[in-house]
């Protein structure tokens, strides 16, 4: 039992690792992107493609493979388990949902680590743009796709306030760190938080603007997102600013894989639960 806790929990902090590492990148192309040092704009799919082609690409690109797997298992945990006594109010239970959904996204993008792990294309098309179809397609979908822009939003907004707040401190074991890595813990997440408020924004507007106009086209991700910015005045300041953002992002998680309260559970196993009754 002690032993399943414990490999939870370092599949938790590995799979925090690989997240950071995935948005550390994307923010490192995006900064190159703003300096027109011949970085560009992508998304977390397009930093796995990057992970590929590098020296021993398929060597790092496993790693974070199996990071991002360790990373949806935990999410899976939090929302069953719940380790950190979200409840069961209304509250707990949309708390714990997130985490599911959460699970869900990168559960995509482990896929498509594996995939491009043994070889295979990250796949053809764009994932949102064709659910957003399907989700047209159904009774009421305008409007369900543009109630899912509207949460998108708001997780944008909650990200600020967490910035705001640094919230995030509470799920640190800041008693383990010196004050000067408090101090620069605290600012990076910061930072870090308010950037990804900005991408998840931008998102959930694409998404009301597909639903208003019944046009999935207009679905656009992160590398969307960071495009929006490039394009408006001083579209290279803010896409700099917004991508340095992201990489305090991926500094954040780095820093939550190393230092982060992980209450894992442990889960029994049912043959030696079944084996201890008998």
């Amino acid at each position: 039992m002690a032993q399943t806790a414990d490999w939870i929990e370092r599949l938790a902090r590995f799979g925090y690792a690989a997240k950071g590492i995935v948005y550390g990148i994307v923010g490192v192309l995006a900064v190159q992107a703003a300096i027109s040092a011949g970085g560009q704009t992508t998304d977390t799919q397009g930093a796995l493609s990057t992970i590929a082609r590098q020296p021993f690409g398929q060597i790092l690109l496993a790693l974070v493979a199996i990071g991002l797997i360790g990373y949806v298992l935990w999410r899976i945990v939090q929302a069953i388990y719940d380790p950190e006594r979200k409840g069961k109010d209304a509250k707990g239970i949309a708390q714990r949902f997130g985490y599911l959904l959460n699970g869900t996204v990168y559960t995509g993008l482990a896929l498509t680590a594996l995939r491009l792990t043994v070889g295979a294309s990250a796949g053809s098309g764009n994932g949102q743009q064709d659910a957003t179809a399907q989700l047209l397609a159904q009774p009421f979908g305008q409007w369900l796709v543009g109630l899912i822009g509207a949460g998108v939003i708001g997780i944008g907004f909650y990200q600020f306030y967490e910035a705001y707040k640094a919230s995030f401190r509470k799920r640190l074991n800041l008693n383990q760190m010196s004050d000067a890595e408090r101090t620069w813990a605290t600012r990076i997440g910061r930072f870090g938080l308010a950037a990804r408020g900005v991408v998840l924004a931008l998102t959930g507007l694409f998404l009301i603007q597909a639903g208003r106009q019944s046009d999935p086209s207009e679905v656009q991700g992160l590398d969307g997102a960071l495009q929006t910015l490039a394009q408006q005045p001083q579209g290279a300041w803010l896409l700099g600013l917004v991508a340095l953002g992201l990489v305090a992002y991926g500094i954040h998680m780095l820093v939550q894989a190393r230092y982060g309260k992980i209450n894992a559970p442990a889960i029994d196993n049912p043959i030696s639960a079944a084996a201890r009754s008998r």
